[in-house]
């Protein structure tokens, strides 16, 4: 994934599904409760990428592991 790519939600129900633009790649702590609990220990995990993408003129971070891109040609 790299900036300027159409992307959306991997488990989105909504439809029609929202796209949006990374318009940034950073490096963010993510802690999943479904994975590692209700109790947030910090010094237990990893940074890892997040993108912030643009949606409806909001800018969200997203976990790139969350995100998959849209293929432009149809």
């Amino acid at each position: 994934m790299k900036i300027g790519d159409l992307v959306k939600l991997k488990w989105a129900s909504r439809r029609p599904q929202r796209a949006g633009l990374v318009v940034d790649l950073i490096e963010k702590k993510c802690w999943r409760t479904d994975v590692l609990g209700k109790k947030i220990e910090w010094g237990l995990v990893e940074p890892e990428p997040h993108a912030i993408v643009a949606v409806n003129g909001r800018k969200l971070t997203v976990p790139l592991a969350d995100l998959e891109k849209i293929n432009e040609r149809r």
